[in-house]
């Protein structure tokens, strides 16, 4: 019966911090982070209720203790259903690498400049460690490369400033055409984590324009991918946006 009714309260408390966390975090009544770390602490308690529950099922198959056993079924069956799709989640997510930084360039990464001043952590270094990522990233996602447009950097910069804006997740905060570079904060959906977006235009050789790119988290030492997605996905949207005279001009570049 004891454990019945732990099960029971595990699968409640469960429930509560996961939708605590998550509401808490999107309606801005939580740090991001914190809402994430509710949210986790939820998951935890799921996989221990799910057990305990097994347990108290167990405990409840003889009659003389059978009034406790649909209680630790209803918490068994609740805590399932809240852990293992998540466990599904996390086990997917572990093919990614405990990196948090992404570039296109290795040796000369797009810097921040702007995106110092916006750090909770004012004291953060943001300028790029390839030796600490360089590798991992390799190692976990291959090439990500900057892709060359047949523009100049000026029209190369512009743009790739109009790609920016059109993205509902992200606010531009740095825009320099002097040196061809814009800065964005780009807000996840549910829990409103901030990741910072540096691109900047280089021109080339033969008259045309790279275009590097670099996507680092606030938060957290993984990024279950997203920095690398952001980067790819960007690419595709410039290329999208190219007129049909230059569709079959633009081309990514093999740099490390």
């Amino acid at each position: 019966m004891t454990f019945a009714w732990l099960a029971f309260f595990d699968a409640i408390l469960a429930i509560a911090m996961i939708a605590a966390g998550m509401v808490g975090a999107h309606f801005y009544l939580l740090a991001p982070f914190m809402g994430f770390q509710l949210f986790a602490l939820g998951f935890l308690l799921s996989i221990l209720g799910f057990f305990v529950g097994l347990l108290a099922i167990f405990l409840t198959r003889t009659a003389q203790a059978r009034a406790g056993r649909n209680r630790a079924v209803l918490a068994t069956v609740v805590c399932a259903v809240i852990a293992l799709p998540l466990i599904f989640t996390v086990l997917r997510s572990s093919k990614y690498p405990p990196i948090n930084d992404i570039t296109t360039d290795f040796d000369h990464s797009p810097e921040f400049v702007f995106a110092q001043k916006m750090q909770h952590e004012p004291n953060r270094d943001m300028k790029y460690d390839k030796a600490k990522y360089a590798a991992r990233q390799q190692a976990g996602y291959g090439p990500i490369n900057a892709i060359t447009e047949r523009l100049s950097p000026a029209d190369a910069f512009a743009r790739v400033t109009e790609v920016a804006k059109a993205i509902p997740t992200w606010t531009i905060t740095y825009s320099d055409p002097a040196t061809d570079t814009i800065e964005a904060v780009a807000t996840s959906k549910l829990f409103h984590f901030n990741d910072d977006v540096v691109i900047q235009i280089r021109p080339t050789p033969d008259g045309a324009s790279l275009i590097e790119m670099r996507s680092k988290s606030r938060d957290g030492i993984g990024d279950f991918g997203v920095n690398a997605r952001r980067i790819k996905h960007f690419f595709d949207r410039v290329a999208l946006a190219r007129s049909p005279s230059d569709q079959n001009t633009g081309d990514q570049e093999d740099i490390p």
